[in-house]
């Protein structure tokens, strides 16, 4: 909630106001493209004209019903976001407001691990599933180093860059850790204890292990467990019995899932939070250590974004956002060549 007394939007505190810029963002943003939406509001890619780049701009209103919760949303998450720097954190480069809408402004990435394994329409191989969660770990273990919890590991909250990096997003829902009490997250991916958090007290960072293992599933088959059931019923099941585990692998094509990948899964889904390993010796564990990383992820963007360009009209237009830092690059391309042969022609 926010402060009794205090309009949304408006900012008398200087340390709060230091996190907003005072310009007008739609005279430094152009050509914004939706490329997502939720609850929130909705994502855009856009032209940066000040640094000639491309960026991701969350926008978020804060408006109409419960107007003074979202600004209390937005203010804990800007702040959160104003403080953290990490190599595989989306870089976080400003926020404006403007007409009762916070225009957050992000490092661009091409798209979302779930994004990748919707095109190819399979499960990844589990080389590109270590490189990916690998990554994923490390921006994991910097959050729960500075005493964070994340609350919504998912392979939607885990963008690509158009340089093949990992990076985590989506810190809407991230909360301190001693202790959380709240009901967060997307339910497939709950912990038990976060199911059980209303009831029963609190929970730690080790929920973020438990998502990482149910998206350690999503990457190998597509689909969290228990995807077909409703929310509900998906909650319950969560909290009353056995953790999943990965299902065997039916492609032909496809090598049977490697001992340390079962593993890494299984220890990470220990209904018991506290027996469920750290980041820091998750990222000692053999599924993570055993493959050479380099040029998986560039390969497996690559493969992709080759499938995108085979794909029919409704489907292309839905993975569009994949091509266009490539389009950009292209547009790019096109001008300075027509204006190196007007020049030539002089």
């Amino acid at each position: 909630m926010a402060p009794s007394g205090v309009k949304p939007g408006v900012i008398k505190d200087p340390a709060v106001a230091a996190l907003f810029s005072h310009k007008d963002p739609e005279s430094r943003y152009d050509d914004l493209r939706e490329i997502g939406h939720g609850s929130f509001g909705a994502v855009y890619f856009a032209y940066d004209k000040e640094t000639s780049g491309t960026v991701a701009i969350k926008k978020m209103a804060y408006s109409g019903k419960q107007a003074g919760e979202k600004w209390a949303d937005i203010l804990k998450e800007v702040a959160f976001l104003n403080k953290i720097k990490h190599p595989h954190i989306v870089e976080y480069k400003a926020c404006f407001l403007k007409e009762q809408t916070c225009w957050l402004v992000m490092e661009y990435c091409i798209g979302s691990a779930a994004d990748i394994v919707d095109v190819l329409r399979q499960g990844l191989r589990e080389i590109e599933i270590s490189a990916i969660v690998g990554e994923t770990l490390s921006a994991l273990h910097y959050l729960h180093q500075l005493g964070r919890i994340h609350r919504d590991i998912k392979a939607g909250n885990i963008l690509l860059s158009d340089t093949a990096v990992v990076k985590l997003a989506d810190f809407g829902s991230a909360s301190i850790s001693d202790p959380a009490q709240t009901f967060i997250g997307t339910p497939f991916f709950m912990a038990p204890e976060v199911i059980l958090a209303m009831d029963e007290g609190h929970y730690t960072e080790k929920a973020d292990i438990w998502s990482l293992g149910i998206t350690c599933i999503e990457l190998a088959e597509r689909r969290p467990p228990l995807f077909n059931m409703n929310a509900m019923s998906a909650l319950y099941h969560i909290a009353q019995n056995d953790p999943p585990r990965l299902a065997p692998v039916t492609n032909e094509n496809q090598p049977e899932w490697s001992d340390s990948f079962q593993n890494f899964v299984s220890i990470c889904l220990q209904k018991d939070a506290e027996a469920r390993p750290a980041t820091a010796e998750l990222l000692d564990h053999e599924f993570i250590t055993r493959y050479d990383h380099k040029g998986v992820i560039h390969e497996l963007i690559s493969r992709t974004k080759a499938i995108v360009l085979e794909l029919d009209n409704f489907q292309y237009k839905k993975m569009r956002k994949l091509m266009y830092l490539d389009e950009v690059e292209n547009k790019d391309g096109e001008h300075a060549q027509s204006t190196s042969i007007k020049f030539q022609n002089r």
